[in-house]
């Protein structure tokens, strides 16, 4: 895509509004990243929200593809896996970028000890009610790791029954069905998915396919005794088995991006049981006090070499306090995390964190209730140990502290500017004190972050508009270095950016999307390369991206919405000298979903990658193919 082309989005982007004269209400959009419930124009942080309506036009069949399609977000397949993506926000980059990202659902964070993404494959995207994605924000409330921003996901409380069902070529399945019903003193739901593909690469000399399959199974019961008290039980099992293609060069994947490489397909199972038990109660019309405990167990196996055993739980309890002027959160969470690997070389390796924090809003009547202004503050002690089979417990403390302050001011009915400056941190996961043969290599720096968001908002009665421009400072980034394998720190690092949303609506039948992503990251100094990183770009990070949407309302109970996503080209991962003779190359995609809605029947069909864009995640000579093969699929879905 040219720079002409780009010039031409933003142009749009910018002036769009003003032509938005038809009285055609967009739907409000409410965001609660900050524990406090807001219009999408007041709050004080970057954000970019994603509903029901957005996601079921979409016409996609998981999450992974809904985000890599459908978000700003840089989502790609992690070394072949899509059930735990690589995530790429704000220029973190490919290989680190889910480690500065904290994914919560329903209030639960389902990040992991170690450095394995977070498993997206669990959370069925039927199930889903909204994503919200505050960026470069969110680490009072949500501490380690929030340094790239916070990816909320709401489940729905789903009354009746949904079933559906699709099935496409290269063997795709997705089936899913969600039950509920809502009584006086309590709600109860259940749902079933499952999501499997037999495979897109040729069979390995062991005659394997890279096929993947994922099973989730989730139940909840709300108890109501009273108007005030509410009582939480949830349960959720999630079964995954993945074989992850082979690395192949930029001759192979250019000859035939299907062949198997060389050796059998790498085969990882992931299995996950988690319960949740929670309690909120309204002590005062205007107090509320809640807590939770949530506990998950992992098993994850890599057939034949490696078998692991991670156990993780948590406990927070919060009040929070809301009256028309003032809004008041703070609590405590306790998390305790430990990584059994039996057999290996490695025998127990556990992260713990004590976190206290308070955050506050205030909206001055005297100001016309016009100005909002936001401050917030954590302290966090995070605790390592490690117990080998042989030799001495190896154990590290490190406090750490996030703020945050912010303001927003409604300029009109219509326009708001925000502000946001804030601190967080990212303690390192547990993989960064070993090198690639399991020893034991030192516990390394905790990275910190200090981020500046500025942004703009028009909210036009069928145009809604949002800029934001960021720039954060680092000091010890967390990598690998490339040269030794060794786990580390970049000791000093900058990234800035410009970020544009914008959702028009031409009338009833037709609207328009647009986000546009451009991100600088940049390393300023970092001894390891002994002078050779400084200056350079970090690898895996793209300048520009856009995610492009049209939703065409033909005919009664039929719509259709083509995507265009593109990113443009980056460094190669692991090329953080900047002079590998491969880069990664840009990618895109153009996806067609058509849904036709008869009373309660819903039936749809989509085409991913329409054009047959051969896309490939560029490691350093060799990559990984992903998306790179046209799919379609055709379903039904029926609400009772």
């Amino acid at each position: 895509m040219k720079k002409t082309t780009i010039a031409s989005i933003i142009s749009l982007a910018f002036t769009s509004p003003v032509f938005a004269v038809e009285n055609i209400s967009l739907d409000d959009v409410l965001v609660s990243a900050s524990r406090f419930e807001r219009r999408e124009s007041e709050t004080t942080y970057a954000s970019e929200i994603h509903t029901a309506k957005q996601i079921e036009a979409s016409g996609a069949a998981t999450l992974y593809d809904y985000l890599a399609q459908q978000s700003s977000l840089n989502i790609g397949s992690s070394y072949g896996s899509k059930a735990t993506p690589s995530i790429n926000l704000r220029g973190y980059g490919g290989e680190n970028g889910a480690q500065n990202v904290v994914i919560i659902v329903d209030g639960q964070r389902i990040n992991s000890i170690d450095g394995v993404p977070q498993l997206i494959a669990a959370i069925p995207l039927g199930s889903i009610e909204r994503i919200e994605i505050s960026k470069g924000g969110g680490s009072v409330v949500y501490g380690d790791g929030a340094t790239a921003g916070v990816i909320q996901i709401f489940t729905k409380n789903k009354t009746g029954v949904t079933v559906s069902s699709s099935f496409g070529n290269y063997g795709q399945q997705n089936h899913f069905i969600n039950a509920g019903i809502s009584e006086k003193y309590f709600d109860l739901s259940a749902n079933l998915a499952h999501d499997s593909v037999a495979g897109y690469s040729n069979p390995d000399t062991g005659g394997n396919r890279d096929k993947s399959a994922s099973d989730t199974q989730n139940i909840k019961l709300k108890l109501k005794p009273t108007v005030d008290l509410n009582i939480l039980l949830e349960a959720t099992n999630s079964n995954n088995d993945i074989r992850y293609p082979n690395a192949l060069s930029r001759l192979e994947f250019q000859d035939n991006p299907r062949q198997s490489g060389t050796g059998l397909y790498t085969h990882q199972t992931l299995d996950s049981q988690s319960w949740k038990l929670g309690a909120s109660f309204n002590i005062t019309p205007m107090i509320n006090i809640s807590s939770n405990y949530y506990k998950e167990n992992k098993n994850v196996s890599y057939v034949p070499s490696a078998a692991y055993k991670n156990n993780s739980d948590a406990y927070d309890l919060l009040l929070s306090f809301c009256n028309e002027t003032l809004s008041l959160t703070g609590g405590v969470k306790i998390s305790n995390g430990s990584r059994d690997a039996g057999a290996n070389a490695l025998n127990i390796t556990s992260k713990d964190s004590r976190a206290v924090f308070s955050k506050a809003e205030y909206r001055p009547l005297w100001f016309s209730d016009a100005l909002t202004v936001s401050a917030g503050l954590r302290y966090e002690k995070v605790k390592y140990q490690y117990s080998p089979t042989t030799g001495g417990q190896l154990n590290d403390n490190r406090g750490l502290n996030a703020w945050d302050i912010g303001a927003n001011y409604r300029l009109s009915t219509v326009h708001s500017l925000f502000a946001n400056y804030n601190q967080s941190f990212l303690a390192p996961d547990i993989d960064r004190f070993f090198n690639y043969g399991g020893t034991f290599n030192a516990f390394i720096k905790p990275q910190q972050v200090k981020t500046l968001n500025i942004g703009l908002n028009s909210n036009y009665e069928s145009n809604r508009f949002k800029a934001t421009i960021f720039h954060a400072h680092l000091n010890n980034e967390i990598y690998l270095e490339p040269i030794n394998y060794v786990n580390t720190n970049i000791d000093k690092s900058h990234k800035y950016g410009l970020e544009l949303q914008d959702n028009y609506k031409f009338n009833d039948q037709l609207s328009a999307s647009l986000i546009y992503s451009y991100t600088r990251a940049i390393i300023d100094q970092e001894n390891e390369g002994a002078g050779a990183y400084d200056g350079k770009n970090l690898p895996g990070v793209p300048e520009n991206g856009v995610v492009a949407n049209l939703n065409y309302q033909f005919v009664n109970h039929v719509n259709l919405n083509v995507n265009q996503t593109w990113r443009s080209t980056a460094f190669a991962y692991n090329d953080f000298a900047n002079n590998l003779a491969q880069k990664q190359a840009q990618y895109q995609t153009t996806n067609v979903a058509l849904n036709y809605q008869y009373k309660n029947m819903n039936f749809f069909t989509s085409i991913n990658n329409l054009l047959s864009h051969e896309n490939i995640i560029q490691v350093d000579a060799k990559g990984y193919p992903v998306d790179f093969v046209r799919t379609w699929r055709v379903g039904m879905k029926a609400d009772f």
